[in-house]
């Protein structure tokens, strides 16, 4: 998020500058947490402290004042103090004699990568979400003491400097918000890469044989991602910290960090998270290169007062998922033919996607605030407005590797380029920016028309061809007709669930979401299974005479079904010699 000023620690500390807390857990059955700050030194007469409403890695709003009350002030002597409430977000306190104390309670039931849990089986902590700042001291130290509860055997994992087992410290408000805490009896390995320790903390309730298998495939991700980049990040104090939690009580995520990110999921290990869970780890700690340290100049200063946007989503988070699954391959933690069939749903969600008549890559990726886990409860047009920055960005960045080994470079140089350039000095990135890099590596011509194409324009790469360079066949699949909306069952009803997608059949019938499909062609339809084996059935030209149920009300509608849209990638059994080449240099191992 910024450069790591250890002076700054050493310096205030000593004139006595540093903002203090502490956090109990008493009441953990019931899900609350006791915090107690203290802001010495303040110089002015009125003090406004307040909750964050962003969380970094994260776009949207998140209103974590919400969730704290019984707040109380005391100045030095431990006199009440007046609180008022200017909005919202915050509380302002006078009076005082130059030291403030604050108390409240943290309700926390949400174990994610954005908000906080509270329980008796751990503390997971995300710092935005449970502890109170004032912006007017952001510069100054931070000391956070934790306070285990009695026969808990509860341990702390945090980036945070480590003063103590129970006593944490950052070196300004930035640094403190960025530094997700797990508090609990977590297991721990760790191993050293180059001289700094990759530690893997793991709440879970499986075994040390099933972390041990598991921590050696965290282990091939680090020394597979390291290659491309050249060198590991220059990790504060030397060390990278996987905060993971894979527990039935939490909500599936991954959140990055400086120098350390955030898993959940309800999954053990036994129960698949051994396959399904390690996707998350290599897409996060990718971020350590890039949008921790190669970061978009407009999330810079990061605002948590308020929602942030950027416009180079699709190159933080797109390249970052493209490069998730490639280095699972690279890593022999999948197989080629697994990551070949993997790029089929993305790629199919992409291409097939109306909403690039709409927003460019750039524009989908001002979206975030929008959708990055906000809440609302209007409805919205997402599939025909939206394309996840995460997905669109993977398809590119494909497309742009596959474009790259077709004159003999490759994305990982690029990305390495990228790395020298920004990453390493952390000198933050523009768009145009990352067209002059790539301008600099593939030459001017290239890039421009890279960029202009596909980045401000939303055109779609001719996969087909790029495919066919790596031994891979693009082939539209005719396995059944082509409705154009989702559909899925509730209490024995088979309701639309989706809008339908422009111009598609169920579009251009006048069918909405919502709709209960009752009947077609005259037979009853009740189940997803049935509505399936009914399309398949079909062919593109062919009718349906449907009953529909809207408002309470029965209404008859006939759709014409289309030809299914979507396409399988596939390896090729008859690319020449040199395609076989291309594709196995493209996915070995580095």
């Amino acid at each position: 998020m910024y450069k790591f000023l250890f002076f700054l620690l050493i310096t205030a500390v000593s004139f006595g500058q540093t903002n203090t807390y502490q956090i109990s857990f008493e009441n953990a059955a019931h899900h609350e947490a006791t915090v107690n700050a203290t802001f010495p030194n303040i110089k002015s007469h009125t003090l406004k402290v307040e909750m964050s409403r962003s969380s970094p890695g994260r776009y949207a709003v998140h209103e974590f004042a919400k969730n704290v009350y019984n707040l109380k002030a005391t100045n030095g002597k431990g006199e009440e103090l007046t609180t008022s409430r200017p909005d919202p977000y915050s509380w302002e306190i006078s009076d005082h004699d130059g030291t403030v104390n604050i108390s409240y309670t943290l309700f926390a039931n949400h174990g994610d990568g954005t908000y906080s849990q509270v329980d008796n089986t751990h503390a997971h902590l995300n710092i935005p979400a449970t502890f109170i700042f004032s912006k007017t001291l952001e510069h100054r130290p931070i000391e956070v003491t934790i306070d285990i509860p009695a026969n808990s055997n509860w341990k702390v994992a945090t980036q945070l400097k480590e003063l103590s087992a129970t006593k944490y410290a950052a070196p300004d408000l930035y640094y403190f918000m960025d530094s997700p805490m797990e508090i609990s009896d977590f297991d721990l390995r760790s191993f050293n890469i180059d001289g700094q320790d990759i530690r893997f903390a793991l709440h879970h309730p499986g075994t040390k044989q099933e972390f041990d298998e598991y921590f050696e495939k965290v282990k091939k991700i680090v020394k597979q991602q390291k290659l491309i980049f050249g060198e590991l990040p220059k990790y504060d104090f030397g060390k990278y910290t996987f905060l993971a939690c894979y527990m039935p009580n939490v909500t599936g995520d991954g959140m990055e960090h400086r120098n350390s990110t955030i898993l959940t999921d309800v999954e053990s290990l036994a129960e698949g998270g051994m396959k399904g869970n390690i996707g998350t780890v290599s897409h996060e700690y990718f971020h350590s290169w890039n949008v921790e340290r190669i970061r978009p100049a407009d999330l810079e200063p990061f605002d948590f007062t308020k929602a942030n946007m950027s416009g180079s989503l699709w190159f933080a988070e797109g390249f970052t998922s493209y490069y998730t699954n490639l280095v699972l391959t690279r890593a022999k933690i999948i197989s080629a033919e697994d990551y070949i069939k993997s790029l089929n749903g993305t790629f199919n969600y992409v291409w097939n996607s109306p909403a690039h008549k709409y927003f460019n890559s750039i524009e989908m990726s001002y979206q975030a605030p929008f959708v990055d886990a906000a809440t609302s409860v209007d409805a919205v047009n997402r599939e025909n407005t939206f394309i996840s920055y995460y997905s669109y960005g993977s398809i590119l960045g494909l497309a742009l590797d596959l474009k790259l080994r077709d004159n003999d470079l490759n994305l990982d140089n690029f990305m390495k380029l990228m790395w020298t350039t920004y990453g390493k000095s952390e000198v933050a990135y523009t768009i145009k920016d990352i067209q002059t890099t790539l301008a600099k590596y593939a030459g001017q011509e290239f890039a421009d028309e890279f960029f202009s194409n596909y980045i401000y324009k939303s055109e779609m790469p001719k996969y087909a061809d790029l495919l066919k360079t790596v031994g891979l066949k693009l082939e539209q699949l005719k396995e059944s007709a082509y409705f154009g909306a989702s559909v899925k069952e509730d209490d024995n009803k088979l309701i639309i669930s989706s809008n339908p997608k422009n111009e598609s059949p169920a579009y251009k019938a006048f069918l909405s979401e919502g709709d209960e499909i009752k009947a077609a062609n005259d037979s009853i339809i009740s189940s997803k299974e049935a509505w399936s084996e009914l399309l398949k059935s079909k062919k593109s030209g062919d009718k349906l005479q449907l009953v529909i149920v809207r408002n309470r009300q029965e209404q008859k509608t006939e759709v014409t079904l289309e030809e299914d849209p979507a396409y399988t990638i596939s390896i090729d059994a008859k690319a020449d010699k040199k395609a076989v080449k291309m594709r196995e240099t493209w996915l070995k191992s580095k």
